[in-house]
């Protein structure tokens, strides 16, 4: 189901308000080497200057003096195990979410696990919403070292992760012990009477002598439920599904796909997860679906469907003799709401996508929907969801409104809203000709294999200058946008797509737009050719060819919410390099 009617999300995860940049020099055997390092602003509202411990409630102005006190009181030594393991910026992201997780539940930390436990996408999301050392811990590194350096072969990582030892909270031993070398490491840390309060109100408390407990558990609960209503009670607005139904391109895709393959509904047990006014219900009714079960968590739009069902006379109840029948439950709990048995459906429909594909974390209903419900080679609809990206310039920011406002210079606001989005995703209609890339695509998901935990991904794309720009263009930042396919491995007869794309006909999900902190000028290769450019990659001296984007996805840690972390090198066309810091959004 489409997000609520909101152009611009205000909710902000963090300020990463660093403007230090780092660029690379390609040499002649191969190796990347020469980094220059900028140098860093400091944000003086001091928000970022209280730094909690891993293991303790000991709280320092700094993360290098919060790790050389884990080093020396807890015995771990975190730089040291980055170096040894060669862990990258997304890598140590999650070591630090396992290990606080880990020492909350006063449970093992092995570093010898070859199957990495650390190394799954769900520690993208924050184990503590308010944890400053996340977006910090890598600003007093020595050393950057290139990514592309890092991807060593599994078995050489598993042979170092021999040669270190365990990693351990052991709950007998003493605190203090030290660290005689990085390829010895034991973590020794009773992590006694430890009190780790989360930022949504769940308190952890681990005890020598006891075992861990939960205090006030049933806030997290309550916040949960209380996210739902909320998410739910938004959709009992008639004016954001007259905006959804009026959106053709998605009614359309839908209704083409339910009425012009006969062959798959026909006589079929169709669920609809999300049904809102019971549209694409009413769709699969009219395709001849011999009982269709419409899904709705909201009291009131669940009341709606039945009586929109009972006025078109498809509704079925003691009374009535149609096929449609309205379930007012979630989809995780509707065997307490109906009789249906488990794999009994013939297809799954749902329209699940917000922002971003992901905003407002549905899909995961879906899946578990079509895990309960779905016969096995059963349809679901739609069965493939693609995510791409591009490069946008000037003219998708409001930079060209602000600088001549009937005659007037007004572009220093301009330039405040801009510095805003750095932070903050917008949701917002990006005309085609106001990119300055190729789309590329970002990640692909099969909507009838996937699993729950492939929600939260991580994925690389590289974006290109356009050939036949004729002079460089300042990229601003990244566009994000969805296809969704009806494909012919259901849809046999008739199969189709739904695109949000910039290159198509404009929805109501219109696209995500992630700002750059800094624009990177862009240039054809073919532009380029011939004199050699001096100046750091990406600037008008020196414009970047190609830029190398790295991006996660992943749920946040409040409810129906998503993070997401952008990565961008610029690369030149002699292979040099420019790495900008990472940024966070929050949708």
């Amino acid at each position: 189901m489409a997000a609520a009617a909101t152009k611009m999300v205000k909710e902000e995860l963090h300020n990463n308000s660093d403007d230090d940049d780092t660029e690379e020099n390609f040499s002649e055997d191969g190796d990347w080497g020469d980094w220059e390092e900028a140098g860093v602003e400091e944000d003086g509202d001091g928000s970022e200057s209280d730094f909690l411990c891993l293991f303790c409630d000991s709280h320092y102005v700094s993360c290098s003096l919060l790790f050389e006190h884990c080093r020396v009181s807890h015995g771990f030594d975190f730089h040291g195990v980055r170096k040894e393991l060669k862990l990258d910026f997304y890598s140590s992201f999650k070591l630090i979410n396992y290990v606080r997780s880990q020492v909350a539940e006063n449970k093992a930390i092995d570093v010898k696990d070859v199957n990495f436990p650390w190394d799954d996408e769900k520690y993208l999301k924050p184990f503590w919403q308010e944890d400053s050392l996340l977006y910090s811990f890598a600003d007093d590194e020595e050393e950057v070292v290139d990514e592309e350096e890092e991807g060593l072969d599994r078995e050489g990582l598993i042979e170092d992760l021999q040669k270190l030892g365990d990693l351990s909270i052991d709950d007998d031993a003493i605190v203090g012990s030290s660290v005689s070398s990085s390829k010895d490491v034991t973590l020794i840390s009773n992590c006694s009477d430890l009190k780790q309060s989360c930022a949504d109100g769940l308190t952890v408390v681990n005890g020598k002598d006891e075992e861990a407990r939960v205090c006030e558990g049933r806030l997290a609960g309550r916040n949960v439920r209380k996210v739902n209503e909320n998410y739910f009670g938004s959709y009992s607005s008639f004016g954001i599904h007259k905006e959804m139904i009026s959106d053709k391109v998605r009614t359309e895709a839908y209704r083409d796909a339910l009425l012009k393959n006969p062959s798959l509904l026909f006589g079929s047990v169709v669920m609809d997860v999300g049904c809102g006014t019971g549209i694409l219900s009413l769709f699969a009714a009219q395709a001849g679906a011999s009982r269709v079960i419409a899904v709705e968590a909201s009291e009131k739009m669940a009341k709606v469907a039945s009586k929109i069902a009972k006025d078109n006379k498809v509704f079925n109840d003691n009374e009535h003799n149609g096929v449609l029948e309205v379930a007012h439950s979630m989809v995780e709990e509707l065997d307490k709401s109906i009789q249906i048995q488990p794999q009994s459906v013939d297809v799954l429909v749902s329209e699940w996508m917000g922002y971003c594909l992901l905003y407002e974390s549905m899909l995961s209903s879906v899946l578990y929907a079509r895990d309960r419900w779905l016969k096995p080679g059963g349809a679901i609809l739609p069965d493939t969801a693609t995510m791409f990206v591009a490069g946008f310039g000037k003219g998708a920011t409001s930079l060209p409104f602000w600088e001549d406002v009937y005659g007037f210079d007004m572009s220093s606001i301009g330039k405040e809203v801009l510095e805003d989005t750095t932070r903050i995703p917008v949701v917002d209609v990006i005309e085609a000709r106001d990119l300055v890339t190729g789309p590329a695509l970002l990640k692909a998901f099969d909507l009838a294999n996937m699993k729950q935990d492939e929600v939260d991904f991580t994925a690389t794309a590289t974006l290109e200058a356009i050939e036949s720009e004729t002079e460089a263009r300042l990229c601003h930042g990244v566009v994000l946008w969805f296809d969704t396919g009806f494909t012919n491995r259901f849809c046999k007869e008739n199969p189709t797509v739904l695109s949000t794309s910039p290159y198509t006909p404009p929805t109501h999900w219109a696209q995500t737009v992630l700002t750059f902190q800094e624009p990177i000028s862009l240039a054809p290769a073919t532009l380029l050719s011939g004199a050699e450019r001096r100046g750091a990659i990406g600037t008008e001296e020196s414009p970047a060819t190609s830029i190398h984007l790295r991006v996660s996805v992943a749920r946040a840690s409040e409810h129906r919410s998503i993070d997401v972390s952008l990565e961008a090198t610029g690369v030149s066309s002699k292979g040099l390099k420019r790495r900008w810091p990472v940024q966070i959004f929050n949708l």
